[in-house]
């Protein structure tokens, strides 16, 4: 933390200034302490701004249409000197990467980092004790950033609108996840490990790739599609098995769909083997009479061979 004695005359008017705005009646997040940047000071973070180490709400993101011209264009390493942030909001910036000092803040309960430009997540990211929030759609994700699955008390996660093809199995370890939003993405199919997700309450997957659903998917009972589709979306997507008729019914009826499809597979299977057998014994027979019509066809041939040797005798 830089100290007082060394800060400039100039350095100090800008930070009793940035004291000044600092609010306490924000109703979303009532009796923190809250500082908003605004239009230029985007651009140029005051440095001072991060000996502020009594801030719990930093709001770094434009704010209107109007100021979309003053982004961050990056988050400065001092970040990690707000030791007591419990919000950052970075949404709305340019941003393609941030730094690994964004690990430090460690009462860190809730980051925005939507409508930015960000393809993974600094290492260390899943060793932030206290976060339970992470906002992050409309960036240039690929891969899905594995760091997230470590945090176990996590409860909300949006990586809606990248370039997600695949969900890793490691999401089963977000024990205490309750709303996983993925829509608008290029999911082509999903890990069974999901279905370990039980206490889901909020799921959205659509507009996506998906052709079939995981096997256990209806034992994500709390996604209450009956009364309250919005819970879950699914829509837009070619989905097969289920079709999205019977999805729309919610998990009892996928429940169901898969049950019935395990048991004409099971029908299937034992018709299929009955056949084979079936075929396989007839085969046999017919291997049988083969031979025996052989065996025939060779005795009367010697028999036709030993006349044809006596009438020349």
């Amino acid at each position: 933390m830089m100290n007082s004695a060394r800060i400039s005359y100039y350095d100090r008017e800008i930070l009793k200034e940035l004291r000044l705005r600092v609010e306490t009646n924000d109703p979303h997040f009532f009796g923190q302490k809250k500082l908003k940047m605004r239009g230029k000071d985007l651009k140029a973070i005051p440095h001072v701004l991060f000996t502020m180490i009594e801030l719990e709400v930093l709001d770094l993101s434009p704010e209107r249409e109007s100021c979309l011209a003053f982004r961050l264009p990056l988050v400065p390493p001092s970040i990690g000197r707000l030791i007591n942030l419990r919000v950052l909001m970075l949404d709305t910036n340019e941003l393609y990467s941030l730094p690994k000092e964004i690990c430090l803040l460690q009462s860190l309960e809730r980051i925005s980092l939507s409508n930015n430009y960000l393809t993974s997540l600094p290492h260390g990211f899943g060793r932030l004790p206290q976060l339970r929030s992470i906002h992050a759609s409309n960036n240039k994700f690929e891969a899905f950033p594995l760091e997230v699955c470590d945090i176990k008390v996590l409860q909300f996660l949006d990586l809606s609108d990248n370039l997600l093809m695949s969900v890793p199995d490691e999401i089963s370890k977000l024990v205490n996840l309750r709303t996983l939003l993925l829509n608008y993405n290029k999911l082509i199919k999903l890990p069974d490990a999901l279905c370990e997700l039980v206490d889901l309450e909020c799921l959205w997957l659509g507009n996506n790739r998906l052709r079939e659903l995981p096997h256990n998917f209806g034992q994500l009972v709390r996604l209450d599609w009956g009364y309250r589709y919005t819970s879950s979306v699914l829509e837009m997507n070619p989905l097969m098995h289920p079709p999205i008729e019977i999805c729309r019914m919610g998990p009892h009826k996928i429940n169901e769909y898969f049950k019935d499809l395990d048991s004409v597979r099971d029908i299937s299977t034992s018709e299929y083997e009955e056949d084979e057998l079936h075929a396989l014994n007839e085969d046999s027979e017919n291997e049988d009479k083969n031979v025996n019509t052989s065996g025939q066809t060779e005795t009367l041939g010697n028999i036709v061979e030993e006349d044809e040797e006596k009438a020349e005798l």
